[in-house]
């Protein structure tokens, strides 16, 4: 495969497999510089809601606080009137924001106040990862039997892209990682996959029914295939964002970074399906041939499988 024989999708398949490649490349450097954000739910800390009279919104209630106070706090709104802050565990409970609401005039009831120790939030990171990776291995296992390994392969690279951008956004902007972000990575796992797969399939189809004495192009295949299916990524694509968009604004803080999360994770999913899970197989070399020995050997029952 040479690139002047590529067709101008072609080419633009080629281009977005290497922007991935670029942006997976500066993920991973902002994730070992910066790390994650991890929230109370993993490091443990001090949660403690308030209902006050007057303050409504996040930038007065910070004015009222000292600048040393107010950045040892993370200050969410849950209401109008009602806050929730959040103290790393190493601050000592007789906390000086208190202190200082009061020496302002701030008029505030405390709804709730509770502890979550480290040991907890480490048993919380440990069943999370172990949830995530257990997911991974399924679908891999899922996808050796029910693809040819190139096509298997892309969706495999595809999958692992989107978490590692999603993940990679988190840590540029500090976005706080807690345990309805780590539940969005396991629906974006479950997205992508169904991406990759609509369109994986549609390839074995079409590679299936090409006359056996004629040489063909693969990728003109693939385009074929992405053809036919972009109109149904898009609009499942489009109906979900609108969804997600609606839990974004109107959910509150509690749901902000399972929203960002699902949303990104959604947009390059749906860039992945056609730039890595169908771009890859083609650059390894997926042609009629090989694909029509496979069902030769195999059972063809595996390539009917609902």
């Amino acid at each position: 495969m040479s690139w002047s024989t590529l067709t101008a999708a072609s080419k633009a398949r080629v281009l977005g497999l290497l922007l991935s490649c670029v942006l997976v490349i500066a993920s991973l450097a902002v994730l070992s510089v910066k790390g994650l954000n991890f929230g109370l739910d993993f490091t443990g800390g001090y949660i403690t809601e308030i209902n006050t009279t007057s303050v409504t919104a996040i930038s007065d209630l910070k004015a009222k606080l000292s600048p040393e106070v107010a950045s040892k706090l993370t200050i969410s709104k849950a209401g109008e009137y009602h806050f929730v802050l959040r103290e790393a565990p190493e601050v000592s409970k007789a906390s000086t924001w208190q202190a200082e609401l009061n020496e302002q005039g701030v008029e505030y009831t405390v709804l709730s106040s509770s502890f979550l120790g480290s040991q907890v939030g480490d048993e919380l990171f440990e069943q999370g990862c172990l949830a995530l990776f257990s997911a991974l291995i399924a679908i891999m296992v899922y996808l050796a039997v029910r693809f040819e390994w190139r096509l298997a392969v892309g969706s495999v690279v595809a999958l692992l892209h989107d978490l590692i951008l999603v993940l990679g956004l988190f840590s540029l902007l500090g976005l706080e990682f807690n345990l309805t972000v780590l539940a969005s990575l396991l629906a974006i796992i479950g997205y992508s996959l169904n991406d990759s797969i609509i369109v994986g399939d549609r390839v074995r189809e079409l590679l299936r029914i090409q006359p056996d004495n004629q040489r063909i192009n693969t990728h003109v295949v693939i385009n074929d295939a992405i053809g036919s299916t972009l109109t149904r990524t898009l609009i499942t694509s489009g109906t979900t964002l609108a969804t997600i968009a609606c839990i974004w604004l109107l959910a509150g803080a509690a749901l902000t970074g399972f929203a960002i999360a699902l949303f990104a994770g959604i947009v390059v999913g749906t860039f992945s399906s056609i730039c890595i899970a169908a771009t890859l197989p083609q650059l390894l070399g997926l042609s009629s041939e090989n694909y029509t020995q496979t069902l030769d050997d195999k059972t063809k029952a595996y390539m009917d499988m609902p």
